[in-house]
């Protein structure tokens, strides 16, 4: 222990960990999960995965010391084998060269996507163009664009809808990554509905309730707090948007997708440290999060009133119980 954490000790011995409610995986991250388990179990490793199965280093590692073999290409499925897409969904294109090779496939796409890909082809069959708005080369938003061959824009911010050039404004219609900050989505969907008037909207937002809530879930804590830390991995869209729903509001805060990540600096001085994690994180990583807190001096923890999940969704078929 070196003399830092020997004075950090004694100064954090009062500090307490505040735990955001809810925080950690959603239905379609433990869906996801449990399908390459299922698949493994049911026709052994390896079970190839089409991109992580979910934006988590933690769980991809599990995973893979599982048998599950991650990777970015179909054509590095060998002929015969298994592939599961990701939660983030995929392509038509994708799903056409999966079954032209004769792969047998399961499809973890989050239900909540999967109701966007729907919403996108409806849109389309009425001869709407349809503005996305998502973050360029995440894999939710490449499958959802996907969907279609033409007449699909890409906004990310207010800027790219000031410049957008649409073939007829009239007939037009607008759907969001799932996992966006709800409240600079707002800010884009409000330029949009100032610049098309006539735009459409899906019937209900297409940010997921998990995303929802456990950006609620922040701007709860933050307040509270004079620091936050968010467990979750760098290309995880929805942790962090969860760290930078605290920074918005004045508080410092820090991803981390490992205890030791955690740097004893940022917690001088802080008597409130707020936890929560990713929609993808597990509850597992956060208690060593936690345990690294309580070795740093952080004795006391409390657990904040919200939102309880009770929220599931089925496996596809043939993923019945291993017998």
């Amino acid at each position: 222990m070196t003399n830092t954490d020997t004075s950090l000790i004694a100064d954090l011995a009062e500090a307490e960990i505040l735990l955001a409610q809810p925080r950690g995986f959603c239905a379609g991250v433990d869906r996801a999960i449990e399908i390459v388990e299922r698949a493994i179990q049911l026709h052994g490793a390896p079970i190839y995965v089409r991109h992580e199965i979910v934006h988590n280093a933690y769980v991809v590692e599990d995973l893979r010391k599982k048998g599950a073999i991650f990777i970015e290409q179909l054509d590095e499925v060998p002929a015969g084998n298994t592939v599961i897409f990701s939660a983030h969904g995929v392509s038509k294109s994708v799903r056409a060269d999966a079954e032209a090779r004769g792969l047998r496939v399961y499809d973890a796409t989050c239900p909540l996507v999967t109701k966007v890909h729907v919403e996108v082809a409806k849109m389309r069959d009425e001869g709407l163009d349809i503005v996305m708005i998502g973050h360029k080369g995440h894999p939710e938003v490449e499958g959802t664009m996907g969907q279609v061959a033409e007449g699909m824009y890409l906004v990310e911010d207010i800027a790219d809808v000031e410049a957008l050039k649409l073939r007829d404004p009239q007939r037009v219609a607008f759907v969001t990554q799932t996992t966006l900050s709800v409240d600079d989505a707002a800010e884009i969907i409000s330029a949009l509905k100032t610049r098309f008037p006539a735009i459409r909207e899906p019937k209900k937002q297409d940010i997921c309730y998990a995303t929802q809530n456990r950006q609620d879930a922040v701007k709860f804590m933050a307040p509270q707090c004079d620091v936050v830390i968010v467990v979750g991995s760098p290309n995880s869209s929805n942790s962090n948007r969860l760290r930078e729903v605290a920074e918005k509001r004045g508080i410092p805060a820090y991803m981390v997708d490992a205890p030791e990540q955690i740097d004893p600096q940022w917690l001088v001085g802080k008597r409130r440290i707020g936890l929560t994690a990713g929609a993808s994180a597990p509850e597992a990583l956060a208690q060593e999060i936690i345990r690294r807190l309580h070795e740093l001096g952080a004795r006391n923890v409390r657990a904040l009133e919200g939102i309880e999940e009770n929220i599931a969704f089925p496996l596809p078929r043939g993923l019945g119980q291993p017998g």
